[in-house]
Order: structure tokens, then sequence, then C-alpha cells
């Protein structure tokens, strides 16, 4: 009779494990709200000058993570991006008391309007991978990032609105080409004339 309740109650617990994973991976599976952002249509240039610029992933590397740095200054998380052979996003999820590392990986691809989109290919959290959309719409949800940047998680992807950055002196981008792999990148700063 004693193994019996050992039996009932171990299969009790195995259910109740059970019925907890599936409950939050339902949670996690499930849809997520999203907002669109539709692109600036490019502006008249007349009183813009024209500078293009060719540069390399290294120098890109500072000028990107200066940016952020300074855009981030009263959030609480912390992030950097590095340029390799893909755009990868570093940081990290507060997790009840601790801080799990986040590591997302795009390829890049310059639009006509000279945006750029990040087309998602990996999402890691530690060593686990995870549902593209469900960590994207996380991450937008609990990072303080740049007003340009659109992260859109039904198409696993980042928007960033080169027109929408706000540089000093209201200086512009418009990126021409962006390939990481040659370490060919390509950009107009367009300048005030006035």
């Amino acid at each position: 009779m004693k193994k019996n309740k050992w039996k009932i109650g171990f299969f009790i617990l195995l259910g109740i494990i059970a019925a907890v994973i599936i409950a939050v991976w339902v949670l996690i599976a499930s849809p997520v709200e999203e907002t669109k952002i539709e692109p600036v249509p490019n502006q008249s240039d007349g009183d813009d000058v024209a500078f293009n610029v060719s540069t390399n992933k290294r120098d890109l590397n500072r000028v990107i993570n200066h940016y952020l740095e300074e855009e981030a200054k009263n959030s609480q998380i912390n992030y950097q991006v590095l340029l390799t052979e893909e755009v990868e996003l570093y940081g990290t999820l507060p997790l009840f008391s601790q801080e799990l590392e986040l590591r997302l990986t795009f390829e890049p691809q310059a639009l006509k309007n000279g945006d750029l989109i990040l087309k998602q290919r990996s999402i890691s959290v530690g060593r686990l991978n995870l549902p593209v959309s469900t960590v994207l719409k996380f991450v937008r949800d609990s990072y303080d990032l740049p007003a340009a940047v659109n992260i859109q998680p039904k198409e696993e992807r980042v928007y960033v609105s080169m027109q929408r950055l706000k540089l000093k002196s209201n200086i512009k981008v418009r990126v021409n080409e962006f390939d990481l792999k040659k370490d060919n990148v390509k950009f107009t700063l367009l300048v005030p004339a006035d």
C-alpha cells in the first residue's frame, strides 16, 4: 500500500510539472501585438549638401556604440551592437534577481530610400535559443531604443529609419550599401546648407 502512495504522489507531481511547462510554453508562443512604422518618403534635398562616406566595420562599431551610449544614458538596461559578418546585439534581460545574457543576430539590408532592415537570424538567452517573435517583443518593450529603431516581432526584423535618426546639426543619413561580409559600408550624409 505504501508503494502505491509514492507512485501516485510521483505521478501527480510529474503532472503538475508538465502542466506548468505547457502553460509557460503557451504564454511564450502566443502572438504579440505590434506597431508598424511606415518609411518617411524622401524629402527634397535641395537645401542639403551630400557627402558620400565609405567606411569599415571597425570604425562603424565605434560610432554606433557611442551613439547608443548617448541615447541610453537613462536606461537601466545595457546593450551594445557589434558588426561582424552580421549585426549582433548583446544585452541583458532582468529575470527575478538575475541578469540573463541576450544575443541577437541580424542580416542587414539597405533599402532604396536609405533606411536599413535588420532581418533576424538567431536569438539566444544564455545558450538557449528562443522563439524570435517573443524575444523581439520583449526587447522592444524592455529596451530604451532610439525612436528611429522599430522592432517588428511578427516580421522577425528591425526597421531602422535612418531619416528619423536625430543627429547633431540636423544631419541626415542614408544607407547606400551595407555588406558586412565584404566590409563594405557606404552611406550619404545630408548636411543642411542653410
